[in-house]
């Protein structure tokens, strides 16, 4: 073949070729993306509240007699045991009581067995017929009562040996004097607390909850001391209070400390952690967002680098973030600008990885 028509020859072998080989599209490139790591947390975080180390049962000790204070025999911190002496009022007037019903006691005896010998007395002229049987009434009548006044002044005495008794105040039950509530030469009325006592068997936490955080309060928590940092231990929730206190509009609420260890002393401050609760929400940049009509929504980058459009909940929108709820696992990653260039199924490349909730 003369060359010159060589180059003919190629023109025309390109003519044939299919059209639709010609016109083929082009793939088009992975669009390039920042990505932020989409980490959910609960909602309403951990929280502390600060309280005391306090008794479960504790009881404010009082005479149950009045009268000036003699001697006191514990001090702040003493441990004692049931019985033991811990106060005494000036026994005087309380022992002339007890005299004073002892007289009336002698008296009402006498008197009693006077009256008894009249009724019998009268009884033997009534059988004889030397007394009206009115007249016999009367005498029986009057033994009755003298017999029952007795009996009052024995019961009257009993009374004022009691209260004698009382001028000791001892120990119901085995514990620790945590408070001194009077003091020697001091007039007390009956039933003044002078002693605070408590029973160091049961302990438990006091703490002060705001209103806000009564529904995190559970059956269970941690608790940790300032005075072993390294510690913790478990609390059960014993009660709360049903009304708020007047002055700190706060609830009681009483942590028990089962088989508490001996350091856990009376006093001692203490702190419950209450757990995280709440909704699982993640932080992620305010232009992760994105809405084409069917609510917010974040794309979410897959492991071959596809999109895929996912629904979210906002919680909360600050100025650069948002607080989101979405269905998705911890540390899926997320387009963190500019969703609204994209569409289902792009094919991305990740050029950077930002801080999830920043602009870094």
């Amino acid at each position: 073949m003369p060359p010159r028509i060589l180059p003919l020859a190629f023109l025309l072998l390109a003519a044939c070729q299919p059209r639709q080989q010609a016109e083929a599209p082009r793939e088009e490139p992975p669009k390039p993306v920042q990505v932020a790591i989409f980490q959910p947390a609960p909602t309403e975080a951990a929280t502390q509240l600060t309280g005391t180390v306090r008794a479960r049962r504790e009881a404010d000790l009082g005479f149950r007699a009045g009268g000036r204070i003699a001697e006191r025999l514990v001090n702040l911190g003493d441990r004692v045991e049931a019985g033991t002496p811990l106060a005494r009022i000036d026994p005087r007037d309380l022992e002339l009581s007890v005299r004073a019903a002892e007289a009336d006691l002698a008296s009402a005896q006498a008197q009693s067995l006077q009256a008894a010998n009249d009724a019998l007395r009268s009884a033997t002229l009534l059988a004889a017929g030397h007394v009206a049987p009115a007249f016999n009434d009367q005498r029986v009548a009057a033994a009755r009562a003298a017999r029952e006044r007795m009996v009052s002044a024995e019961a009257s005495l009993s009374l004022a040996r009691n209260r004698l008794s009382y001028a000791t105040l001892l120990a119901p039950h085995a514990g620790v004097v945590t408070a001194i509530l009077a003091e020697g030469g001091q007039v007390v009325a009956e039933g003044t607390p002078v002693l605070r006592l408590a029973n160091p068997a049961e302990r438990e936490i006091l703490i002060q909850t705001p209103e806000a955080l009564l529904p995190r309060l559970t059956s269970a928590a941690a608790a940790g001391f300032w005075a072993r940092p390294d510690a913790a231990l478990p609390v059960t929730l014993r009660e709360v209070a049903a009304q708020a206190d007047p002055g700190l509009r706060t609830y009681a609420a009483r942590f028990s400390i089962p088989d508490a260890p001996d350091w856990v002393q009376l006093g001692m401050t203490a702190t419950v952690r209450l757990s995280a609760q709440g909704a699982m929400a993640a932080r992620v940049p305010l232009s992760a967002l994105h809405d084409r009509g069917a609510g917010p929504m974040v794309w979410a980058v897959l492991p071959d680098n596809r999109l895929r459009a996912v629904p979210v909940r906002v919680h909360a929108l600050a100025e650069s973030t948002a607080l989101v709820e979405a269905a998705l696992e911890d540390g899926a990653r997320i387009v963190a600008m500019g969703p609204q260039l994209l569409a289902p199924d792009h094919h991305v490349r990740v050029v950077d990885t930002r801080l999830a909730g920043t602009l870094r």
